[in-house]
């Protein structure tokens, strides 16, 4: 009895060690995928759609598919928040695709803010190139973890946590940022909770509001966001 018993519980023991093993793979993915060549430069003009883009062919690529210009110029903050982000992901810059990186540059105007924010898709590390920010993410308990960083500092956003940037400094603001994904993704929470279509029974109820209020917001958000 004892023996069968002993031999039940080792037959689970290896069936649960072999079910780890095979989620081996999936578990340690944090991010994109490892690519499976040297490089895979992304074929914009390719309507096939895959997750991420589809290689170019390896004999047309060149060594201009791996650079990017588009950061060396400043973004127009001539908007309602004060700011812009340039990107640097496979979408703008081809030649990381399938590397599991990307960057961006963040400008500011006086006062100038990118608003509460997520990336579902990966971890964010910024640099203050000029000026000073005050940023800080909030954690899934509800703690938020805010500082203000001055030229020369680095702070990280860790993956899908909602985080902020806010210039106070008295003049403008620069700073780079980079993601470990090739296609992060950004949602800014107000812009998908007041403007993405969600009833407005539902906003009421979830935030105590009038139905006034909520349209007012709605309104607001729509202004905010909108670019030049």
């Amino acid at each position: 009895m004892a023996g069968s018993f002993s031999a039940r519980v080792l037959r689970v023991t290896v069936a649960l060690f072999v079910l780890q093993v095979a989620l081996l793979p999936m578990m340690a993915i944090a991010s994109d995928a490892d690519p499976e060549q040297d490089f895979c430069v992304g074929d914009t003009n390719n309507p096939t759609i895959v997750n991420g883009l589809v290689c170019k062919n390896p004999a047309l690529v060149k060594a201009s598919d791996f650079m990017f210009h588009g950061l060396a110029t400043p973004g127009n903050t001539n908007d309602p928040l004060g700011s812009s982000v340039t990107p640097a992901a496979a979408a703008q810059f081809p030649g990381i695709n399938t590397l599991g990186i990307s960057m961006a540059r963040l400008d500011f105007a006086k006062g100038g803010l990118v608003p509460p924010h997520t990336h579902p898709r990966a971890t964010e590390i910024i640099f203050v190139v000029e000026g000073s920010l005050l940023v800080g993410f909030v954690s899934t308990n509800g703690t938020l973890y805010p500082t203000t960083l001055q030229k020369g500092d680095v702070f990280v956003f860790p993956r899908g946590l909602l985080h902020f940037e806010l210039n106070v400094c008295d003049g403008t603001a620069t700073a780079i940022a980079a993601l470990n994904s090739q296609n992060p993704g950004t949602q800014i929470q107000a812009v998908a909770l007041f403007n993405s279509g969600i009833s407005e029974v539902v906003l009421e109820k979830a935030f105590g509001l009038g139905e006034k209020t909520v349209q007012e917001i709605e309104d607001a958000v729509k202004v905010a966001n909108k670019k030049p």
